[in-house]
């Protein structure tokens, strides 16, 4: 027994450590560049909105095709009157009393005929039309037959769609340079983590040498608390990148909309070669460029407008039609039998705009005007496009020189310092030299990868300038 227990305990636990094993796994995020980038494209919090603005604008052309489809309208209504409306109205029934008796001759009381009284004035007489209770039901019709402005909101749906659709293209390409942009930047980190490392080795190897040097009566105590602060200083300067590097990490999480507690793992390298590929394309064209494709849709929206407006100065037609059933009791027995008498009709309305006090054409200037403004926005689109490009290109040409010589330094500067370190070691050397050595390797290093990331900034700069991001 003891042993089944033991053999399921040991199962049990095996099954729990894979169970773990596999949900670690899932949280752990290996990504390339483009990975990185197809994940942002897809999980970013302003992506999902401008695709849900591309949704909204849907439903608003419904509302414009809605329009130019017939509208119907059913109504059924009751109503109790606790007093009966009371109409007042000449008195119509004393002057034709008064005609009959002077007719017949008949007197009054005194003997003379009666006749009529002089001025022939007897007031209103106060009556109630209506019954307590009245009750209808119907239908009511509209369809629209022509209207300018609708009809140019039609037209205008799809060019709404497209604008919608590039403005989610234009977010998407914004978060795919930015995440290009700072997964380099970690990559570049990585690599200057790593030289520091080298650094800190070659300062342990010199430290540890000193140290037996000193032990020999041939180095002072001084040069050995020198190397020592060399070596604190390296080792915090590394614990400051690491630092820098695990925050990169957790805004390009942030970035791509993954969550803090998932690990992401950078798999690509940034090689020379792939730095220097497609930098000398001379071919731009303005239509690639996303954000020119969206001024370029707003100023034909914009076209739209001054046309709508300019339409709205011919008349509009429109068909109608009502069918009703009304009734009217004296209680409230409109379920019982009685009679409902019907109301029909159809006709047809054309509006005939004449004045309306110089609104319409304000607002056919106001459309003009930023029709011109949208115009303007797209030929310094172009300007900047231009300006871009060419800022780029040079900014990455000489970001790529600038590497190419400082990584010839860094070889040269280690060589110096490999060369320094022998000498120092047999008593040839000073520690000042070592010094001076460490100090012309780091330079090189940090203007290296300060190059290096400038470099693919400004290839990444150059692609979105040119659209070929």
């Amino acid at each position: 027994m003891r042993k089944n227990r033991l053999g399921k305990a040991i199962l049990s636990s095996i099954v729990l450590l894979s169970a773990m094993q596999s949900s670690m796994a899932q949280n752990k995020n290996e990504f390339s560049v483009k990975q990185a980038v197809d994940y942002g494209v897809k999980n970013a919090v302003q992506v999902k909105n401008a695709l849900i603005d591309i949704k909204i604008q849907e439903q608003t052309n419904r509302e414009i095709t809605a329009a130019a489809f017939p509208q119907i309208n059913g109504s059924v209504n009751t109503i109790h009157y606790f007093n009966v409306p009371v109409q007042s109205i000449p008195n119509f029934i004393a002057p034709a009393t008064y005609n009959v008796l002077q007719k017949e001759g008949v007197k009054n009381g005194t003997g003379n005929t009666i006749t009529m009284p002089n001025g022939g004035n007897f007031g209103n007489l106060p009556l109630q039309f209506g019954t307590p209770w009245t009750s209808s039901a119907g239908l009511d019709f509209s369809q629209l037959l022509f209207d300018g402005q609708v009809f140019v909101g039609l037209q205008a749906r799809s060019a709404a769609m497209e604008l919608s659709k590039k403005y989610s293209e234009v977010t998407a390409e914004q978060i795919k340079a930015n995440i290009y942009k700072i997964y380099y930047q970690l990559v570049v980190g990585k690599s200057q983590l790593a030289s520091l490392e080298a650094n800190i080795e070659r300062f342990k190897k010199l430290l540890h040498d000193t140290k037996e040097i000193y032990k020999n009566g041939f180095a002072e105590k001084l040069d050995v608390d020198k190397l020592v602060v060399q070596l604190n200083n390296l080792t915090t300067e590394r614990e400051k990148v690491i630092n820098q590097l695990y925050v990169g990490n957790a805004g390009l999480k942030f970035l791509m909309n993954m969550p803090q507690k998932e690990e992401l793992v950078l798999t690509d390298s940034l090689t020379e070669s792939e730095l220097k590929s497609n930098i000398m394309e001379e071919s731009v064209n303005y239509a690639d460029r996303k954000e020119i494709q969206l001024l370029t849709l707003a100023s034909k929206m914009n076209s739209y407008n001054v046309k709508r407006y300019n339409l709205s100065r011919i008349p509009t037609v429109a068909a109608f039609g009502s069918y009703s059933k009304n009734a009217q009791r004296n209680a409230f027995n409109f379920f019982d039998k009685g009679d409902w008498f019907t109301t029909s009709l159809i006709g047809l309305k054309v509006a005939v705009p004449i004045f309306d006090g110089f609104a319409r054409r304000s607002k056919i200037a106001g459309a003009k005007f930023a029709l011109d403004k949208s115009n303007n926005s797209l030929a310094q689109a172009k300007e900047m496009m231009d300006y871009e490009v060419i800022q780029a290109r040079t900014k990455m040409k000489s970001a790529i020189l600038t590497a190419d010589v400082q990584k010839q330094n860094i070889q040269l500067a280690e060589d110096v310092f490999r060369i320094t370190q022998k000498k120092y070691t047999e008593g040839l050397g000073s520690n000042q030299e070592i010094y001076n050595a460490q100090t012309e390797l780091k330079v090189a290093q940090n203007n290296y990868y300060g190059a290096l990331y400038d470099a693919i900034s400004a290839k990444i700069d150059y692609l979105k300038a040119a659209g070929k991001l």
